[in-house]
């Protein structure tokens, strides 16, 4: 069974919520990171960045939530056959762990940074219900998961974008979400 290793509040929430919505069994290995299991041999065998999430399913160790995340869309044929698709949509998640999440979460340019990139999403959601169109996807695990802590984490104020703000509440309203973010 694939084990994912995580600490409470950290980004393995983002693969436990993708876990949930393709309903693939998992073993959640909670870290405690206060005390430093993350940085412990056991675990840096695992990733000897000695961060989370990780995940071991069976002689396969990947590590990076949005590494993770392609792999287990892959695993499930949960990616698009269209190779111009397929590359849109990893686009997405690495916009989300890298321009997006930096954007909002680091303080020198999050005053700049974040009302050019939800001017950006608006603008992408404004005509569909999610980002590869009507569809759910893993891009929406991690486009998402970002803009959630965004505004549990930092308060970003997601008012003056409505389709933005929409598209996390019916996010939000998945019970694979609720279930994996609470």
């Amino acid at each position: 069974m694939l084990k994912l290793y995580g600490g409470k509040r950290s980004r393995a929430n983002i693969v436990r919520w993708y876990l949930e919505e393709i309903n693939l069994p998992y073993e959640f290995v909670l870290l405690d990171m206060q005390s430093g299991a993350h940085l412990q041999a056991d675990f840096l065998k695992i990733n000897p960045m000695g961060k989370v999430p990780a995940i071991v399913d069976g002689d396969f160790v990947l590590w990076e939530s949005g590494a993770i995340l392609l792999y287990l869309a892959e695993k499930t044929g949960s990616l698009p056959n269209n190779l111009a698709e397929k590359a849109k949509l990893t686009q997405w998640v690495l916009f989300a762990n890298s321009t997006f999440s930096n954007g909002l979460f680091l303080e020198a340019s999050r005053e700049r940074e974040t009302p050019r990139l939800l001017a950006g999403l608006e603008q992408v959601l404004g005509d569909r219900d999610y980002l590869m169109g009507a569809e759910f996807s893993v891009a929406d695990v991690a486009v998402g998961s970002v803009l959630s802590f965004a505004v549990q984490m930092v308060k970003t104020d997601l008012a003056p974008y409505a389709h933005v703000s929409g598209y996390v509440q019916k996010l939000g309203e998945r019970p694979a979400c609720h279930k994996a973010m609470s």
